[in-house]
């Protein structure tokens, strides 16, 4: 004979209110965690907003040129030595930068290379000196770069662009954030005269830089 055994309504009572318990307790667990995780980025987000880091400033100090001439029909050679000023303006913010390039360029062509700086950090309201050589050999230019360059030198005004890219992170105490891209464009205005020439082109004009974040 075979025996047939079934649960009591109690134990089927007991078994679904602990079901029900162990739900409760997750879903409880659950907007614990949301709860503190909202609060925890309103802190920083409240944090972020009193402290509201302005953009880091940049100042051309001096730049000279030691080369620029075509080595062919459209083949460019140039050597630039650029010194920059670089202020953290934040008095409660420090600055990383992870990455930062600089190049010239002229009449919106690039004529030399990438050159890089090391990264480093910047302290609150802290200033640094940076120097680099810029320079190109055997680049394709446009082919109207000959003539343009021609106009500029008989005008007597040699206008370049000495630009900046990078990328950066905020320093508010312990807390860091996360990498921001930003591009730096300082324009360098230097007696271009249509004679011989002994010595670089020679730009000290101590002007802001433009900085977009």
């Amino acid at each position: 004979m075979s025996q047939v055994f079934s649960k009591s309504p109690q134990h089927c009572a007991e078994k679904e209110r602990l079901s029900i318990d162990k739900f409760y307790k997750k879903k409880k667990l659950f907007f614990t965690l949301s709860s503190s995780f909202t609060i925890l980025l309103a802190v920083i987000l409240l944090f972020w907003l009193i402290l509201h880091p302005a953009k880091p400033e940049f100042f051309l100090r001096e730049a000279d040129i030691y080369q620029f001439s075509l080595s062919g029909p459209h083949l460019l050679n140039s050597s630039i030595q650029l010194t920059l000023l670089s202020k953290n303006p934040n008095q409660k913010v420090g600055i990383y930068y992870d990455e930062l390039q600089a190049y010239a360029a002229y009449k919106g062509q690039q004529i030399t290379l990438d050159t890089s700086f090391p990264p480093f950090y910047q302290d609150h309201g802290e200033s640094n000196l940076l120097t680099a050589s810029l320079e190109g050999t055997g680049l394709p230019v446009a082919s109207s770069f000959e003539y343009e360059l021609r106009r500029d030198q008989i005008a007597g005004r040699l206008v370049l662009n000495l630009k900046l890219n990078g990328k950066l992170r905020w320093k508010v105490g312990t807390w860091v954030s996360g990498r921001y891209r930003f591009n730096v464009n300082c324009v360098s205005v230097m007696t271009f005269v249509p004679t011989v020439q002994t010595g670089p082109l020679s730009s000290r004009q101590g002007t802001q830089c433009s900085t977009s974040l």
